[in-house]
């Protein structure tokens, strides 16, 4: 009786680390899964949007430009505000220019970086006019 006892108690302190292990390895799997998600969803979100094409239509006064993909019919919305940043810059080139929003016209090629909204309308951070054509 003693001998079965023993027994028991050397299988059951055998079993408990073993099962531990396998279960303690089965938790990171889903950890990793997870953090996999959140790099993703973190990538998503850091990642600005961006736009570019030419000019068709310019509003000052609803600070908007309509800006059409170059090779394209896709007609996007781009707002700007007093927190956009405008800057213009030749293909190629390193040195970048501080300009203001009067510098753009109908026709101008651009590229925007901002945040879609909604309704497809990119709030552009920044709008880069590029000097040199396609």
């Amino acid at each position: 009786m003693v001998k079965k006892l023993f027994i028991l108690l050397f299988t059951s302190l055998l079993a408990l680390p073993l099962s531990t292990a396998v279960f303690a390895q089965d938790a990171p799997k889903e950890t990793k899964a997870q953090e996999k998600a959140e790099e993703k969803a973190e990538k998503k979100a850091a990642k600005p949007a961006r736009w570019d094409g030419i000019v068709t239509r310019v509003n000052k006064d609803k600070s908007t430009l309509n800006v059409r993909k170059v090779g394209s019919s896709q007609e996007r919305t781009v707002e700007y505000d007093s927190s956009t940043k405008w800057v213009s810059q030749e293909h190629g080139k390193k040195k970048v220019n501080d300009i203001d929003a009067d510098q753009v016209k109908d026709g101008d090629r651009v590229i925007t970086t901002g945040t879609w909204d909604k309704n497809g309308v990119l709030h552009a951070t920044l709008i880069s006019k590029r000097l040199t054509p396609l």
